[in-house]
């Protein structure tokens, strides 16, 4: 699969998702460091990756056509906290799943949104 992740993801999440063999672009000391939201995002949607973030930002893109949207956010946002939270949320999705999929991954719970395209066949 492959994975954008924002600065604020762990580095040891990278390194797990790298090591599972998913394709992961970090930011963090590329030229990308410290794009903006919308840039970082047109760089997801581009590059067809999932984007994994803690930026509630990035929500606003759920009823849109995507290639995944998993938000983690947590009351105490620490680093342990957030890699156990997108091991937690990828564990429950396959791969091609998350196209047009937005998670929103909080303390105890979750909210999951499918993009549908009016089009799409038995939409309505």
């Amino acid at each position: 699969m492959k994975v954008l992740v924002d600065e604020n993801i762990p580095r040891r999440t990278v390194n797990w998702l790298i090591e599972r063999g998913h394709d992961v672009k970090d930011v963090r000391r590329t030229p990308q460091q410290g794009l903006d939201d919308a840039e970082l995002w047109e760089l997801a949607q581009r590059e067809k990756r999932l984007l994994i973030s803690t930026d509630r930002w990035f929500l606003r893109y759920r009823n849109t056509s995507h290639s995944g949207v998993l938000v983690v956010l947590l009351s105490q946002p620490e680093r342990l906290r957030i890699h156990g939270k997108v091991m937690q949320v990828l564990g429950q999705f396959a791969p091609e799943e998350w196209p047009g999929l937005t998670v929103r991954a909080r303390d105890n719970l979750q909210s999951i949104r499918r993009w549908r395209s009016g089009n799409e066949e038995g939409a309505g």
